[in-house]
């Protein structure tokens, strides 16, 4: 199984069925297992990996630096505004240079075209560290998470409620590869990508999985078993204004009232940042149910695992 990731782009979870994500997750905990009991796991050393930045980050940028440290590479951070390509130098130039110099790529930007052009151009693997269509990095640790706290991934009920948007559609494909019911609060006039709708209905049929998009919040709740939560205005999301989104969103705040609608032992997550007072609540993200910093230590794991198979 290793050797099918070898070289491999990271564009999107949707390249890989669920033996190659169940193995990416395995991986990702095998190396967490290591990190905890302080054990050295520098499986890349020498290596080196740039990292490319065009919109803002917290988790995704010191999570990839700290992961890169542990395999025994060296990273470099380079913004947009730092580089040639701030000039108008064709994507193509810059990626072959970049290829010549580094081991691989992670870039977080927006289209999904222009990671698709770096890794047209390049011969090492290019990892997708966000785009406005997909969050695959995200999902990864999401999956991890979600297998930590419930034990399984089959036959559970995730309920999301924010921008339909990159994380959004990351989750609900996982959802319905992996055979988990999908629910998702839908204000009037959002909708998401509707290539990724199709294809993760198609996923879904296979599973036997649902996927239900609807205004009803109660609906989503129900019986839920994750709940999950995100910033109701993405970075680069489409086109509404802040206050018309907060108000849109508003009735789908998760607050202690929502959660207390979903199973008792439903866990919180959140792709952060939030908002508080806006998508969840203080009480929410303080709360007992609330796995949103387990979560993001995962980032660290699941990005290192995939650094450590599609750059060996």
């Amino acid at each position: 199984m290793r050797n099918r990731f070898k070289g491999r782009d990271f564009l999107t979870l949707m390249d890989f069925d669920k033996e190659e994500i169940t193995f990416m997750l395995d991986t990702a905990a095998d190396l967490k297992r290591k990190w905890i009991r302080r054990e050295p796991h520098a499986l890349l050393p020498g290596r080196t990996v740039c990292m490319i930045f065009e919109k803002q980050s917290t988790r995704t940028r010191v999570s990839f630096q700290a992961a890169s440290a542990h395999l025994g590479m060296q990273s470099f951070y380079m913004r947009p505004d730092e580089m040639q390509l701030g000039r108008g130098e064709p994507i193509k130039d810059t990626a072959r240079i970049i290829d010549r110099y580094c081991d691989a790529l992670v870039i977080r930007t927006f289209g999904q075209e222009i990671i698709e052009e770096f890794a047209k151009y390049m011969e090492h693997p290019v990892i997708n560290a966000l785009t406005d269509l997909v969050h695959p990095c995200q999902g990864l640790c999401d999956l991890l998470t979600i297998r930590e706290k419930k034990g399984r991934l089959e036959g559970l009920k995730w309920a999301y409620a924010g921008d339909l948007w990159n994380v959004f559609h990351t989750s609900m494909y996982l959802a319905a590869t992996f055979g988990m019911d999908f629910f998702a609060a839908q204000p009037p006039g959002y909708e998401p990508n509707p290539r990724v709708l199709q294809a993760a209905q198609e996923r879904a049929k296979a599973t036997g999985s649902k996927i239900v998009l609807t205004q009803n919040f109660d609906e989503i709740l129900e019986g839920a078993d994750i709940v999950y939560g995100n910033t109701w205005h993405s970075m680069g999301g489409p086109e509404k204004t802040k206050e018309q989104r907060i108000k849109d969103f508003m009735p789908y705040q998760i607050n202690e009232a929502a959660m207390a609608k979903a199973k008792p032992d439903a866990v919180f997550m959140h792709c952060l940042p939030g908002y508080r007072g806006e998508d969840m609540t203080d009480e929410v993200i303080e709360g007992k149910q609330s796995v949103v910093f387990d979560q993001g230590e995962n980032r660290m794991h699941t990005e290192k695992a995939v650094m450590a198979l599609f750059m060996q």
